[in-house]
């Protein structure tokens, strides 16, 4: 039997440089392309600076200001006990591919680390997988302070980085079809 693997999907922050809640229209195509990888069992968002309608099962975090550690930490706690591990995934990247979430996972069901990413052009990015063994050491500043896997997903495209409106382009029309 598999382990258990669960996401957190981290909609915490204030969203300042998009000048409105960006997770109020990311949210929903970001939790459509979570919900399409295979090796997702169960689902938690993280909310903090602002509340977000969707049909996934939410989190507040009051210490969301502490930073996305924080706000992961939050995830993380409520997470069941039956859950091995977590895939981290940004509400602000519509693109992110289903699976690249299944290939990080699969990475990380091989023993290759407890902390897996993916990686686009060589740089890290997201999703992580983060084996249970390594949750009560994530930093206020979150997982980039941990050395990951790198498993490479550039066939499968970047997931996106939603800052500000012009980021969007399109994108959301896209990020919750196919």
């Amino acid at each position: 039997m598999c382990a258990m693997v669960a996401a957190v999907v981290l909609a915490a922050g204030a969203s300042s440089r998009f000048g409105s809640p960006k997770q109020q229209l990311l949210l929903a195509p970001v939790l459509g392309r979570v919900r399409r990888a295979s090796s997702i069992e169960d689902i938690v968002v993280v909310l903090g600076a602002h509340d977000v309608e969707t049909d996934a099962r939410t989190i507040r975090c009051p210490d969301w200001e502490r930073g996305p550690g924080a706000s992961l930490r939050c995830g993380l706690a409520e997470l069941p006990a039956d859950v091995e591990a977590a895939v981290v995934v940004l509400a602000d990247g519509p693109m992110l591919s289903p699976e690249a979430i299944d290939r990080v996972v699969a990475s990380w069901r091989k023993g290759d680390s407890y902390v897996v990413a993916a990686s686009y052009g060589g740089n890290r990015g997201h999703p992580v997988v983060l084996g249970r063994r390594v949750w009560n050491a994530i930093p206020d500043e979150g997982a980039r302070a941990l050395q990951p896997a790198l498993v490479d997903c550039d066939d499968l495209g970047a997931p996106g980085d939603v800052d500000v409106p012009a980021d969007l382009s399109g994108r959301v029309d896209e990020a919750g079809g196919e």
